[in-house]
């Protein structure tokens, strides 16, 4: 039984893929539309171009570089990327780790992007993407080396089916990478919107002893854990100052999460920040081990 209702299904795209914005354009459409507009050939787009747009999580690239060391990513792996996006993580590993990289993500249009972006930067032949629910991955069993998983679970309302999956992906003595957003100690409601969420409805923040638990029962061994609170606030607040700055440039800007989200991005953001100051939420960073089940 898939892990999500349609319905759910539906508020994940629409929240993702921002169907409000310019009367309901496609997002390939809109973004391609973007970098023609900045002075870049949107079939020929390098990594550095595509930076505000392909790794939509705290600390971006710097986060996927971190959680990679920890979890001693390499060359020749094959790792699944759940909840992929736009798929920024994905063409960061095959790019700089020498791994190929199965995406998968429930928003159609995130998987479009994904897709068109892996091809304008040369990465369409280590990189592929599904657009699939993540409790239900149409790949045969023990096809991974890596599971790989960045700011998703906090979407997904019922993880011990995820886990499953990931478990019968997995090949025996694979890994979980995570880097997640997990509640905080403070139970005051979140401020929202947020990246991942404009209402609680599709918001599903676990405990950080929540989460352990269900990979615990789940058949997975801890191999590192750390709480990257501190850097992802200090990165959230860096990216605050730099959006609040009311100066027009010179040429149009490259894109920007506000083709993705809308309008209400800085709100998402500063929401975001406020969350993480006041304990609301954090972050963890971690690696884990398929045990023998």
């Amino acid at each position: 039984m898939p892990q999500d209702s349609p319905d759910l299904s539906r508020r994940l795209n629409d929240h993702y893929a921002a169907a409000d914005v310019a009367g309901g354009a496609g997002l390939v459409a809109r973004l391609r539309d973007a970098f023609d507009a900045a002075g870049c050939d949107p079939d020929r787009l390098s990594l550095d171009a595509i930076a505000g747009i392909d790794q939509l999580h705290l600390g971006g690239r710097t986060a996927s570089r971190s959680l990679a060391t920890l979890g001693f990513v390499g060359p020749g792996e094959r790792v699944l990327d759940v909840g992929c996006g736009t798929g920024g993580a994905s063409r960061l590993l095959a790019a700089e780790y020498g791994v190929t990289v199965t995406g998968v993500d429930i928003t159609a249009a995130f998987v479009e992007v994904a897709t068109w972006l892996s091809a304008s930067t040369g990465l369409a032949e280590r990189t592929r993407f599904l657009c699939a629910d993540a409790a239900v991955v149409p790949l045969a069993d023990a096809s991974f080396d890596v599971v790989w998983c960045q700011h998703a679970l906090m979407n997904m309302p019922r993880v011990p089916r995820v886990l499953a999956e990931w478990q019968r992906l997995l090949r025996p003595g694979g890994r979980v990478l995570l880097h997640e957003v997990v509640a905080g100690d403070n139970p005051e409601p979140l401020a929202l919107p947020v990246p991942w969420a404009r209402s609680q409805s599709i918001s599903h923040l676990r405990s950080r002893e929540q989460l352990e638990r269900c990979l615990a029962m789940a058949g997975f061994v801890p191999d590192a854990l750390r709480n990257v609170s501190e850097a992802a606030l200090a990165w959230r607040r860096t990216r605050n100052e730099r959006e609040s700055v009311a100066t027009a440039p010179a040429a149009p800007a490259l894109p920007g999460p506000s083709l993705l989200f809308g309008a209400d991005f800085p709100v998402m953001g500063r929401n975001l920040r406020d969350n993480l100051a006041a304990d609301k939420v954090r972050i963890l960073e971690g690696v884990w081990r398929r045990g023998n089940r």
